[in-house]
């Protein structure tokens, strides 16, 4: 018999999901307040349940529920908590190499030049053995780069130092915005998000994001960056008789706002091949047109709930809602779409062939987990209690690109009072290096660095009132 999970109820019959189709994707919209949070809670307790472990985002705290049960006595899969920031859950990081230059340039909004830059970057670190872990790293290894960006551009291309230094603006942007707090080590080991109990349970892994989602190209970039993680570490299975993994991105749209095409072509390919590495991705919003239609068409299992119809834009959402499904001759859908009540749901889900099944009416039940946020307290001793617990806390730091050319400014700086002497040639750098007594720190060097590569008329504008700065302060002591 085919292992299903039921997740509702139609006029007729149960309404249920093929489990060995679940990993041909789908999607949860519908308007704010008419039950996308619960038919999340409900899919993911029950995928978990089934023995498929679920990895879910949590925008507003309302899905902390899912850990904690309804009524006392009632066994759920167990739930494990993780937070970008670490204050919800355990940390989640990844390396700046892993991340990869397309992405960053996606999450910088970088322009073409600019992200010809980085890529160049990406691939001076290659060839020269500095690993890139941390945002310090990445800063760096720009700053290195201008400082030798006439050697550098005769093997790799024109580097231009107008580009570094905006890239640079963009990475101390992400920093202030919390982002170094996701680069670094110890990075994620996607295993961790699929693990099974011995009774037969998934793990459900909550993302606590309330603020990792006040951070809008952060949170979009990083869930393109775990699709394709998943996809370039997974290897290929075929189809299962349930799946590996289950992701559900509440707030999906912002995966796709302002995405350049290539980005938009990337999400699209990895969610067509991704289902054969076991790994079924829902996307929940409020709008079917919040999701390309590229991407629209690769998702089998659709959920439906009501939309308004008040203007010409929301009329449209509404007919494109009701297109997606294959009609059922016993309502209209489109009408019906805009008279649901909440908690009630279109629904269309794949049967066992592949086949999209009619749209049904569905009244979705309510999970056997509690309903709304857990406390503190609460979500505390839940962590404590899981094997992971602490695995990420202390982050770990390794000889990478930040210390091997910060060694190198410090040779420099070691031998270059001797090399002044000798031949007379010494720059203004050298001066202030023998009248303060003291060698620079590190950040005075980055900051060096740039401002001798800079040749534009802003560089020299910036490089001098940093100048006058550093002059203004050794006049006042």
């Amino acid at each position: 018999m085919t292992a299903t999970i039921t997740f509702g109820d139609s006029a007729t019959a149960e309404a249920t999901l093929v489990l060995k189709r679940a990993n041909r994707h789908g999607f949860v919209t519908g308007a704010t307040g008419t039950g996308k949070t619960v038919t999340l809670q409900n899919l993911a307790q029950n995928l978990a349940a089934a023995g498929v472990p679920v990895f879910a985002v949590d925008v507003k705290g309302d899905l902390s529920g899912i850990a904690m049960p309804k009524t006392d006595g009632t066994n759920l899969p167990p739930t494990f908590f993780w937070d970008v920031f670490g204050k919800g859950g355990e940390p989640i990081r990844t390396t700046v190499t892993e991340f990869g230059p397309l992405l960053f340039s996606r999450l910088l909004g970088l322009s073409d030049a600019q992200a010809g830059v980085l890529d160049i970057a990406f691939k001076l670190a290659d060839d020269e053995g500095l690993l890139l872990i941390d945002l310090k790293d990445l800063n760096a290894l720009l700053a290195n780069i201008a400082e030798r960006a006439k050697d550098i551009g005769k093997t790799y291309g024109l580097v231009s130092t107008t580009s570094i230094a905006a890239i640079q603006r963009e990475l101390l942007r992400l920093d202030n915005d919390g982002g170094d707090l996701f680069f670094g080590e110890p990075a994620l080991d996607i295993n961790h998000l699929m693990r099974t109990t011995p009774y037969g349970y998934g793990t459900v892994n909550v993302l606590h994001a309330p603020q990792l989602i006040q951070h809008t190209k952060l949170y979009a970039t990083f869930l393109l960056w775990l699709l394709s993680e998943l996809y370039e570490d997974l290897p290929e299975v075929g189809d299962l008789e349930k799946p590996k993994l289950c992701l559900f991105f509440d707030e999906a749209h912002l995966m796709f706002t302002d995405a350049p095409p290539i980005v938009i072509e990337k999400i699209e390919q990895i969610v067509r091949l991704i289902r054969s590495k076991g790994v079924g991705v829902y996307f929940v919003t409020q709008n079917p047109l919040d999701i390309p239609e590229r991407v629209l068409t690769q998702l089998g299992n659709r959920f439906q709930h009501a939309l308004r119809a008040y203007t010409p834009k929301e009329q449209k959402a509404v007919k494109v809602a009701a297109d997606s499904f294959r009609a059922n001759p016993a309502f209209d859908t489109e009408k019906t779409i805009t008279e649901l009540g909440i908690g009630e749901a279109l629904v269309s889900t794949l049967d066992e062939k592949g086949v999209p099944t009619m749209v049904e009416k569905v009244k979705i039940r309510l999970p056997v987990s509690r309903l709304g946020p857990i406390t503190d307290a609460e979500r505390k001793t839940i962590q404590e209690q899981n094997v992971l617990s602490g695995n990420y806390a202390q982050r770990a730091e390794r000889k990478s690109a930040y210390e091997r050319l910060t060694e190198k400014v410090k040779q420099t700086q070691t031998t270059r009072p001797q090399e002044t002497k000798a031949t007379g040639t010494g720059g203004i750098w050298d001066r202030l290096w023998s009248s303060t007594g003291r060698r620079q720190s590190v950040g005075e060097a980055l900051v060096k660095s740039v401002i001798r590569s800079a040749g534009s008329r802003v560089g020299r504008q910036i490089g001098t009132q940093i100048l006058r700065g550093i002059l203004g302060g050794l006049t006042k002591r």
